[in-house]
């Protein structure tokens, strides 16, 4: 058992967490629809469960494309001390310092984040629903993603401190337990971002800073109430499975102070900021002739090929699983 779990946990470090989990991460996209303004809601609102089922597009996508993996994260350590001055904010300063090459290997989730508002504006200009609908729901997913401190970490999955497991432990493991009951999602409405690069650039900061307590605080936890009652077995998605206790989630999530619902929240109010953004700067199109249209056969194709691959190649778990 103890030499399964070492493997499982040592492939979890080689292919590099990435996501809160598809639990959180569709219900950032799901709880983000209602922040916005009713002249964007007559879209989103009938849309509501595409947006939340393929937020986690991204997550199936990186394991058939060499390109997306990347756009989830940033090992922004790897450039110094916080608060990472070394690193150009600017795309083409940070190219020309490093490379593309060299960025891409340490992550430009706050690189990509822009780029991908940039085209949510010019699917709204051209009126373009599926875009538009593809493009707000991955938007959800790599904002999301950027407000998860071991995203902003080169000890992603504490494979450096020996905490294997811990990414999953935090954004999937701790919001499946408590979110339901515990959370509160609601927050204010949708605001404009004057600029999203510098935006998204303060919280993977903000992500980057919290790292070292996510860290030192699951270790402190292990020591006080020891090994035995870290795990155990219980229920999830059905199946019996050796996992972290509940009694030592609620710890871990009270001796965090609430950060897990702190950064939840403001995953869901960032996600639909950047969509009203997005529609503010195509100048705020009417969407009610949007309402009625639907996916082409070529998106339905293109949706249902995404899923087979991902299902093909092992249905690679959700970061709760890891």
């Amino acid at each position: 058992m103890k030499k399964a779990l070492l493997i499982a946990a040592l492939i979890c470090c080689y292919q590099k967490c990435f996501c809160w989990g598809f639990f959180a991460h569709q219900k950032i996209n799901y709880y983000a629809v209602f922040l916005l303004p009713p002249e964007m809601m007559v879209l989103y609102k009938p849309n509501i469960t595409f947006l939340s089922e393929h937020a986690v597009d991204p997550d199936k996508r990186r394991y058939i494309t060499a390109a997306e993996g990347p756009r989830h994260y940033i090992d922004i350590d790897h450039y110094g001390p916080y608060p990472y001055t070394a690193l150009p904010r600017k795309w083409t300063d940070a190219v020309k310092k490093f490379g593309a090459d060299s960025l891409n290997k340490y992550g430009i989730v706050p690189w990509h984040i822009p780029r991908m508002v940039n085209k949510l504006t010019e699917a709204f200009k051209a009126k373009d629903f599926s875009a538009i609908m593809k493009y707000s729901a991955e938007i959800g997913h790599y904002t999301g993603d950027a407000h998860v401190p071991l995203h902003a970490s080169s000890n992603h999955n504490g494979q450096l401190t020996n905490q294997y497991g811990i990414h999953g432990f935090w954004e999937s493991r701790v919001p499946e337990l408590l979110a339901e009951k515990e959370f509160d999602f609601f927050t204010g409405k949708a605001v404009y971002i004057s600029n999203p690069s510098d935006f998204i650039w303060k919280r993977v900061l903000e992500s980057a800073k919290a790292a070292d307590s996510v860290l030192l605080f699951e270790k402190e936890l292990t020591q006080s109430m020891g090994e035995a009652k870290k795990y155990s077995f219980e229920e999830r998605n059905g199946k019996i499975t050796r996992q972290y206790s509940s009694a030592f989630t609620i710890a871990f999530n009270k001796k965090l102070n609430g950060m897990v619902e702190r950064r939840m929240r403001q995953s869901i109010h960032a996600v639909a900021s950047l969509w009203y953004t997005a529609w503010v700067n195509a100048g705020q199109p009417d969407l009610k002739p949007l309402v009625n249209k639907s996916f082409t056969e070529a998106d339905e194709k293109e949706f249902d090929e995404l899923n087979n691959s991902w299902k093909a190649g092992g249905k690679m778990k959700d970061k709760g699983e890891e």
